[in-house]
């Protein structure tokens, strides 16, 4: 079972190495307080839909379209211009999830479906 703080504990460390990850990523001018802000509703957000065990499409589109919001957000609180390895790595998570759900769609279109069995009523 899902322990409330176990959550807590466990998206804590996820921001704090985000935000960690990020500031050497990012400009001098970019510090991991303000990354930490601009991801932090994000990472809220997303630790109250894994605790309501989201079905797990659904998580990774909200994951990725909140990811990708961050990056937004993070674009917007920087001083300086952010290197364009960033805004595209802002792009990669949605772009891996759009691409896994029209595969799985492509594969499940191409499936044979199998005939039904013929049943005698009456």
């Amino acid at each position: 079972m899902r322990h409330p703080l176990d959550i807590i504990a466990m998206f804590a460390a996820l921001w704090l190495l985000a935000s960690m990850m990020l500031d050497a990523l990012t400009p001098k001018e970019l510090t991991a307080i303000m990354i930490g802000v601009a991801i932090g509703p994000a990472i809220v957000i997303t630790a109250v839909f894994y605790y309501l065990r989201c079905p797990r499409t659904d998580f990774a589109v909200m994951f990725a379209a909140l990811w990708l919001i961050s990056d937004i957000a993070i674009a917007f609180v920087s001083p300086t211009h952010l290197p364009h390895f960033l805004i595209v790595l802002g792009f990669v998570p949605a772009l891996t999830v759009g691409s896994v759900l029209h595969w799985q769609r492509f594969q499940r279109r191409h499936e044979q479906p199998l005939p039904a069995p013929l049943v005698k009523r009456g």
